[in-house]
């Protein structure tokens, strides 16, 4: 496997088509995959506004609104980001987007009838599921429809979804809440309040949506590039045994198909990690938390193990690479942060700083797209520059976003001045967001090219399974821990459960330092390390 690795490194790439150009139509179709993108970003954070209302109508706790919006979607969109990533490779990418869409939006608004934390667990498991089909068929479709001296600017249009999404959720939620509510004080149709109507009003329209997706052409695979590539004749096949290396418990069938010893592993891996998930309920109290985190650990562990055994070059530039590892856990921890704050900066400003909510959504969703925006623009920009210095240089910029937000963070957070609270929470996303193309591109520099692919999975798995199902429950778990009781009900401390994101920067650190002094050689040793 490693010799026919190295025969495809050394393959020269055919030369595209010099004609090779976008036409109006592939505008035409970059403009429906942000419109796609942007519901993708409003039914994902919309929670963060109604978390309140949520809280409130339901009886949940901090933790549990961690929960529901870190790790109840983030361990759902991790693990079947990869076999429906691959199934983008292999089947028709406007099918499967379409699709994909059809059910995170029928999930958003199936959260709108929730009743209780476990039908809202459940639907936004969903969300997750659906979300995954996003970004890969999009970026593959993208893609084909335009050429490597246009790809760039169309990625960068496709990713500006992300960041208008984001920010309009909370404005979006904020009235629609507050419309509903003033209509109907005692609850509307079929008894929905505000918090309902509003996941009905963002999710509906995906489905409208996602009939417009299935009008879309499909391109022919690679033609733009000058390599036409057709699709496996068994995509569905090939799907099935994905999810055999990551998705329980297929996973299991996948690892006795390599062995008796393999299988032992496996069963002796997901045991250890069900004591660790036990022990964790049994200390927190939070049963779904701890039992999604475990069995996405544990699915990780599996697809490692099937790595090592099908590609074992991957493996080793990957999972036996310290600078890689270091360097996806330390911006893990960076976007733990900025999970964390995305999501409880909202229900901060209306249950602390008792701002309205209509004024904070504005406010804060703005704050969050021009931010996010010019930092992560900014932050790739003097990536790449220092890396043009130092071979480790892109590890600075990923330092410089865990240490810079501390102080805004510290300020924002424990001030009662509304306008300085919005301030600093903008350059603290700011500040955080110019860590991410530096991440991304230094775990790209330490693979070989037939392996990116694999490496961009590894990260994403990092940054969600870390970042996304820990930051907002953290925060949400020590608020709790922090809190007092009240009438008999438990009253979060919001404000110590944000502080203590700051403890996580030493952490960050001290990985991304020992990143800094192992990133060079390991990137000169690729090929070698690779055995090719």
């Amino acid at each position: 496997m490693a010799e026919d690795a190295s025969r495809d490194d050394a393959a020269p790439e055919q030369a595209p088509p010099p004609t090779a150009k976008a036409s109006g139509y592939s505008w035409y179709v970059l403009s429906v995959l942000v419109v796609v993108y942007i519901l993708n970003f409003i039914d994902r954070q919309v929670i963060s506004i109604l978390a309140v209302d949520i809280k409130a109508d339901l009886g949940l706790t901090d933790a549990d609104m961690g929960f529901l919006g870190g790790a109840a979607f983030a361990v759902f969109y991790a693990l079947f980001g990869i076999p429906l990533g691959r199934l983008a490779d292999n089947w028709s990418r406007v099918k499967l987007l379409s699709v994909g869409l059809a059910l995170w939006s029928t999930m958003t608004a199936l959260s709108g009838f929730a009743r209780n934390q476990v039908s809202l667990s459940f639907a936004r498991m969903g969300v997750g599921v659906g979300e995954a089909t996003a970004s890969p068929t999009a970026y593959s479709l993208i893609s084909d429809y335009f050429p490597k001296r246009q790809r760039a600017t169309a990625l960068a249009i496709y990713s500006s979804g992300l960041y208008l999404g984001g920010g309009v959720s909370l404005f979006i939620g904020a009235v629609i809440v507050k419309t509903w509510n003033d209509s109907y004080p005692a609850g509307g149709p079929l008894g929905l309040v505000g918090w309902q109507a509003a996941f009905l009003a963002v999710g509906i329209p995906g489905l409208l949506v996602a009939l417009w997706v299935a009008t879309l052409r499909e391109p022919v695979r690679g033609a733009m590039d000058g390599v036409a590539s057709p699709s496996s004749p068994a995509p569905f096949r090939e799907f099935v045994r994905d999810l055999s290396t990551i998705v329980p418990p297929f996973t299991l069938f996948g690892a006795a198909q390599r062995g008796t010893a393999a299988f032992a592993i496996n069963i002796g891996f997901a045991a250890a990690i069900a004591a660790f998930a036990w022990w964790m309920i049994r200390l927190t109290g939070n049963f779904p938390q701890w039992t999604a985190v475990g069995l996405g650990y544990y699915a990780v562990f599996s697809w490692a193990c099937t790595l090592r055994s099908r590609d074992p070059a991957t493996f080793r530039l990957i999972w036996g690479t310290p600078a890689f590892i270091c360097t996806t856990l330390g911006y893990g921890l960076v976007s733990l942060a900025a999970y964390a704050l995305a999501f409880w900066s909202a229900p901060y400003a209306e249950t602390v700083l008792k701002l309205p909510k209509q004024e904070l959504a504005f406010i804060l969703g703005a704050n969050g797209a021009v931010a996010g925006f010019i930092g992560v623009i900014a932050g790739g920009r003097i990536a790449d520059a220092l890396r043009a210095r130092n071979p480790a240089g892109r590890i600075l910029t990923i330092i410089f976003g865990v240490v810079a937000p501390i102080i805004p963070i510290w300020i924002g957070y424990t001030t009662e001045n509304s306008t300085l609270f919005y301030v600093m929470n903008f350059l603290a996303g700011m500040f955080g967001a110019a860590a991410l193309g530096a991440a991304a591109a230094t775990t790209q520099d330490l693979v070989l090219p037939r392996m990116r692919g694999t490496a961009t999975a590894a990260f994403f798995l990092g940054t969600t399974l870390v970042g996304l199902s820990f930051g907002p429950y953290m925060v949400g778990q020590i608020s709790d821990l922090a809190g007092t009781m009240m009438d008999g009900k438990l009253v979060g401390d919001l404000r110590t459960g944000i502080l203590s994101l700051i403890g996580v920067a030493p952490i960050a650190l001290a990985l991304l330092l020992y990143a800094y002094r192992a990133v060079p050689q390991a990137e000169a040793t690729i090929v070698e390390r690779a055995g090719v």
